[in-house]
């Protein structure tokens, strides 16, 4: 019986441990995939890195009083760029844009703007990271409304917008 419970209790603790990577979307072929949520949960990245930056800014203005709370608000930034980050490597470049079997013309044309952007999101993230610069959240904003525009199709990004708020 106490190996039973001991055995359930290390199972449960490396399922604790690991829950992150667990969420993460897999990297199986299943199939099973939804770009709005993901571009959805990017956007809400995006606001909390803002929402970050200002309260850091404010806090910043009496650091004795507030450098915990200056310490909490560098962390939650740093996490949200870096979850952030997660989404464009390990869904949208690793799984979601693909290579084109033909190396030039239209097709391959949209794959390197999409590869471009999601790129540049990367490095506004970092440099979200880096400061509390209100540009790199600009940047990611326009980053993410031009890949969306490439990504999906305009009646998709249409509706998308209408239902979303994405680029308003």
């Amino acid at each position: 019986m106490v190996k039973k419970i001991f055995s359930a209790a290390i199972i449960l603790a490396f399922g604790l441990i690991f829950t992150k990577d667990a969420m993460a979307h897999c990297q199986l072929p299943c199939g099973i995939y939804n770009d709005n949520m993901r571009i959805i949960s990017i956007q809400e990245h995006i606001t909390t890195i803002e929402k970050s930056m200002r309260l850091i800014t404010e806090l910043q203005k009496n650091p004795s009083e507030n450098m915990n709370q200056i310490v909490r608000w560098v962390n939650n930034k740093e996490n949200h760029a870096d979850e952030l980050t997660d989404i464009l490597t390990y869904y949208f470049m690793a799984q979601r844009v693909k290579i084109p079997a033909e190396k030039s013309g239209e097709a391959y044309s949209k794959y390197q703007t999409q590869l471009e952007l999601l790129h540049g999101m990367m490095v506004s993230a970092m440099k979200a990271k880096q400061t509390t610069d209100h540009k790199f959240v600009e940047q990611l904003r326009s980053q993410l409304e031009q890949f969306g525009n490439t990504y999906f199709t305009e009646e998709e990004m249409k509706h998308f917008k209408e239902e979303h708020g994405m680029g308003e």
